[in-house]
């Protein structure tokens, strides 16, 4: 894969993303939202990966988008090429509900885990990026902050939705309008981190964790729910129960299932293939 502003890797079953940027603490731009997309969906459609981390370069996760990108916005105003820019859809995909077609909306519609390595301050835009991963773990020197009311914008990106979801609506008002920067401990506290670790430890804690997830779990079970999970969001608890009862159904004819079963009995290493 050619990139200019990512790296991308993969092995032990994980697929390595890496905002490549270090020198704007990883600042979003148009290269790298079309790079990370088009490398999140060689990941997927790879049966080799099985997990996919996400990551940045140096010293910050991402910055938010590139100041230059907005500096431009207020020279020239909002044009026709801002204006598709900005509300550029993710693409569609068949049997995947809309909301999760949008730009970046689309993290939850990739059938394997995501997971956000926070290595540094995650800005803006970075932090709808991070939260759109649907697991993250940070460094204890991260820096949370979501910049948008201190620039005259608002809640991009569906973040208004996202926010009072993962971490309870006062909480996500105070983050949305005081844009205040919160340091690891709160944000653990507040949800926003699922763990924090020494920064020396932090892509070594997270390869572990994603390292167990590609070894030892069924990609099967891990891609049906996440499904369950997100389009749950938008279900009743009789709608939950009544599809999780057809997926019950499915999983216990599956060759996941059998495997399970038969590595547990005879005691050896989980050998899953996601079918």
């Amino acid at each position: 894969m050619t990139t200019e502003e990512i790296l991308y890797a993969v092995s032990d079953g994980i697929a390595t993303i890496t905002l490549n940027r270090p020198d704007k603490l990883n600042a979003w731009t148009a290269v790298m939202e079309r790079e990370v997309r088009a490398a999140i969906e060689s990941a997927e459609a790879d049966d080799v990966v099985r997990v996919i981390v996400l990551t940045g370069a140096g010293r910050g996760f991402c910055a938010g988008a590139d100041m230059s990108l907005l500096s431009a916005v207020v020279a020239g105003g909002v044009d026709d090429r801002v204006r598709e820019q900005a509300l550029r859809a993710g693409g569609a995909r068949d049997g995947v509900r809309a909301d999760f077609q949008k730009k970046y909306s689309y993290f939850p519609a990739v059938n394997k885990p995501v997971i956000a390595a926070i290595n540094g301050p995650v800005v803006g835009l970075g932090l709808v990026i991070a939260l759109y991963c649907d697991i993250r773990f940070a460094t204890d020197t991260a820096r949370f902050g979501t910049a948008f009311s201190r620039r005259g914008l608002i809640g991009e990106y569906g973040l208004a939705w996202l926010l009072p979801r993962i971490v309870g609506l006062p909480n996500a008002l105070d983050l949305l309008f005081s844009a205040r920067m919160v340091d690891a401990a709160e944000a653990q506290r507040m949800g926003l981190a699922n763990a924090v670790f020494p920064a020396d430890a932090l892509q070594g804690k997270v390869r572990e964790y994603a390292r167990d997830l590609a070894a030892n779990v069924s990609p099967r079970s891990m891609r049906v729910m996440k499904r369950q999970v997100y389009d749950g969001m938008f279900q009743t608890l009789a709608e939950s129960f009544e599809l999780a009862e057809r997926e019950m159904l499915d999983s216990l004819q599956c060759e996941d299932f059998k495997e399970g079963v038969a590595h547990f009995l005879a005691k050896r290493p989980a050998a899953f293939t996601g079918k």
